[in-house]
């Protein structure tokens, strides 16, 4: 009888942690008791998720509770170390144990159960989305069918209008040819008479002779050719743009919880990233050289062509890949002034800095490095950022986890800003020259 009251008095007062007796007992919202370094170190784990959870019942809390000392507890605890509970038969800790492991099997059991939903709600969601996506296609399929039917409609339609206009005046011509003739060759041998019965034949070669008939020099059909490449073309250039925003958001599917960010640099450089500059964005007074991975702010403008894509107001460019997944890399931003840069493409290219310049609007954000200072802006709210000075900065960023951190690079990587949002389009990558140059690195 002794040995069973042991036995459930070493039950009821271990923690379901580390199985030992409670040590500075803490009691969560849910009612269940651990030791106050134990549970302490289970949140400390899910500190990313940014909710906190009791191992035995899962209920959930958030913000993170502040755990208070049950003293009660702490002194039944206290009391029964003295009555014999360290003294326990080894054959009650054999029980106990026997019953946590079965618990810990009942609650992976869970796990695999609810793993087993996800991934049929992943399949379905994926087979319904190809479905879909191919009866749009497909009904795209009968509309170029019917705009090919009507252009073709349309050319043969015109060209018979237009033939029948040049058959119609060719049998007027023939039928000239043919009064000519007849009158040409008159029986009357007389030719006073002959002049004298048709006195019209003169004015008649000024109006209706074959050389007034003039033909403008036109293609015909061949510019109805040049307009549907044309339009085949803006189509393409549609698809290939919408490609992109496609791919972005198939890469935002995640089931599972996002994975903890790298902490040093050889981690980082798993997700390295090899980015190069549009010429097509750069501001005139920027010169790309290196592969297009390094601009030069210049006195001179560099006499680009026009092009809509082109920022004409700030001293900025963009990279011509889009960012998709995680990714990391890294920019030489020396000591004369660099704003390192993510934003979307639908950025204003013109106006005033607070319309277009990285980290003035809700399209961009943007840390500056002047020197040993920084800063960090997003719509134009401007963050001042602590950290040692360093001629290299790394940018690392998940999308789907909605992650952008900044980092100065040396042997180890230091934290200089992270940011914690929802990114709603695909993102490119941006310097902005304050000082002289700014290069991407080429990373192994």
């Amino acid at each position: 009888m002794a040995q069973q009251e042991n036995h459930l008095d070493r039950e009821m007062f271990s923690c379901p942690i580390c199985l030992d007796p409670l040590k500075d007992p803490v009691t969560t919202g849910c009612g269940h008791s651990y030791c106050k370094r134990c549970i302490n170190t289970h949140w400390d784990k899910g500190e990313e998720r940014g909710s906190y959870s009791c191992p035995q019942c899962r209920q959930t809390f958030t913000p993170r509770p502040v755990l208070e000392k049950n003293t009660m507890l702490a002194a039944l605890v206290k009391e029964l170390k003295k009555t014999g509970l360290q003294a326990a038969p080894a054959e009650r800790e054999l029980g106990l144990r026997r019953q946590t492991i079965q618990q810990r099997v009942q609650d992976t059991e869970k796990d695999v159960k609810l793993l087993q939903q996800e991934e049929e709600a992943l399949n379905g969601s994926a087979d319904k989305a190809v479905k879909d996506s191919e009866e749009i296609f497909t009904e795209m399929i009968p509309l170029l069918e019917k705009r090919s039917s009507d252009v073709k409609q349309q050319i043969r339609s015109q060209q018979e209008t237009e033939v029948s206009r040049v058959r119609e005046l060719q049998e007027r011509l023939e039928q000239e040819i043919t009064e000519l003739k007849r009158k040409e060759l008159s029986d009357t041998e007389d030719h006073n008479q002959f002049l004298h019965n048709y006195p019209s034949l003169s004015p008649l070669s000024g109006s209706t002779h074959s050389s007034s008939i003039r033909i403008r020099p036109l293609r015909f059909f061949e510019d109805v050719t040049v307009a549907v490449s044309q339009v085949r073309g803006r189509l393409q250039d549609i698809l290939s743009e919408t490609e992109t925003e496609i791919l972005q958001i198939v890469s935002q599917v995640d089931v599972l919880l996002p994975q903890p960010e790298p902490e040093t640099r050889a981690d980082f450089l798993r997700y390295s990233q090899k980015i190069t500059l549009d010429p097509n964005t750069a501001e005139p007074h920027l010169l790309l050289s290196e592969g297009n991975r390094k601009v030069t702010r210049m006195i001179e403008d560099q006499s680009y062509s026009d092009h809509p894509d082109r920022f004409t107001d700030c001293h900025q460019v963009l990279s011509r890949e889009s960012l998709t997944g995680r990714c990391y890399w890294e920019v030489e931003v020396g000591s004369r002034g660099v704003g390192v840069a993510v934003a979307y493409k639908n950025i204003s290219r013109a106006g005033v800095s607070g319309e277009c310049g990285f980290g003035y609007n809700d399209k961009s954000w943007s840390l500056s490095c002047y020197g040993t200072s920084y800063n960090f802006q997003y719509n134009n709210i401007r963050t001042p950022v602590s950290g040692p000075g360093s001629s290299r900065v790394g940018v690392y960023l998940d999308p789907s986890a909605g992650v952008l951190s900044f980092y100065r690079v040396s042997d180890t990587m230091t934290l200089l800003h992270r940011v914690q949002t929802t990114f709603t389009q695909p993102l490119y990558a941006g310097v902005y020259c304050f000082g002289t140059t700014a290069e991407f690195c080429k990373l192994k």
